[in-house]
């Protein structure tokens, strides 16, 4: 196939464009490289600079002869969402938006959506399943929940077919050493303890040590971005020959905070210098989930999302030591 990558350049999509193309499908990317680095864009790839509020340019880039789309274009930070909806509603919907009717206007009907864990909210049970309530705490995961119902109305009108795939805590960085450019701005615990670790941060905060928790701290659910990565590409060959489906991208276990500080002092040999501050509001004690429909429907399951793992092919990235060709 032929597979058009929104965000392509970016984190997670750089990792699933080298699946793609490991798989055999011709890749074009497209990216606006506001959060994008140019060093993992694959040079088997077909590279397009703009951005998905382009509308003319998004009819160029669809007359391709695309065969499909994996649309990985959003912001992503959810406390900058409270504070800036127009950022996201501009770009995660009103770019959605453009993005499907293009779609539709040239007839590419299989769609592979990277949703959230933040359509979910507060959790009111553990694991947290495909039929938890949906009620989103940040503008960010109601942008993903608005898309996500959008998906099923294209399906039931238009013949859409898509995968909504709700990740929880991605990480990691690819465990052959592929992708080495460092995200921009991160905003999540464990490219912020890499960067105190490499000395680009001072010390890091840990936000609540009082959670009815084994140690107090914040309990999450990472899944490695290969994991992630590989979940894209069965998504995509699965919606060939079956219908739309919703599933979670998760392990099913919990680290906390501490965990990881502890886990990366073993990992870097450095010190993770911290301190202790307030909960942030909106953060629940412990969010892990069940990937049981995923499983079962992809056949997939995590391989490299333990948290040694994980935080190994971090600093294989973040080390200054290490000399990446």
């Amino acid at each position: 196939m032929k597979v058009l990558v929104t965000g392509g350049a970016g984190y997670i999509g750089s990792h699933v464009v080298l699946d793609l193309i490991t798989a055999g499908h011709k890749v074009v990317i497209l990216d606006d490289m506001s959060l994008g680095c140019r060093e993992n864009i694959h040079e088997e790839a077909e590279f397009i600079e703009g951005s998905i509020l382009d509308e003319v340019m998004l009819v160029g880039v669809l007359s391709k002869n695309i065969d499909a789309v994996v649309h990985l274009a959003a912001f992503k930070a959810a406390g900058e969402s409270m504070t800036n909806p127009e950022k996201y509603s501009q770009n995660n919907l009103n770019g959605t938006f453009n993005l499907l009717n293009s779609m539709m206007k040239h007839g590419v009907k299989t769609f592979v959506f990277s949703s959230s864990a933040a359509v979910y909210g507060y959790p009111e049970y553990l694991p947290v399943d495909e039929d938890h309530y949906l009620k989103p705490i940040n503008y960010y995961g109601f942008t993903k929940l608005v898309i996500e119902q959008k998906l099923k109305w294209y399906h039931q009108l238009k013949g859409l077919k898509y995968a909504s795939l709700r990740y929880f805590n991605a990480a990691g960085y690819d465990v052959n050493g592929r992708v080495f450019g460092l995200e921009k701005s991160p905003q999540n615990l464990l490219p912020i303890v890499m960067e105190v670790a490499i000395g680009k941060r001072k010390s890091m905060d840990v936000a609540g040590d009082d959670y009815d928790t084994k140690d107090g701290t914040g309990v999450r659910d990472y899944i490695h971005v290969n994991d992630l990565a590989s979940a894209h590409v069965k998504a995509l060959e699965y919606l060939q020959d079956n219908d739309s489906f919703t599933v979670n991208l998760a392990t099913g276990d919990g680290y906390s905070v501490m965990d990881v500080i502890k886990e990366a002092v073993t990992v870097t040999g450095k010190t993770i210098a911290h301190t202790f501050v307030g909960r942030r509001p909106g953060d629940p004690a412990e969010l892990i989930a069940t990937s049981k429909q995923a499983n079962e429907l992809l056949e997939w399951a995590p391989q490299y999302s333990d948290l040694k793992t994980i935080l190994k092919s971090m600093w294989n990235v973040y080390n200054p030591e290490v000399k990446h060709d």
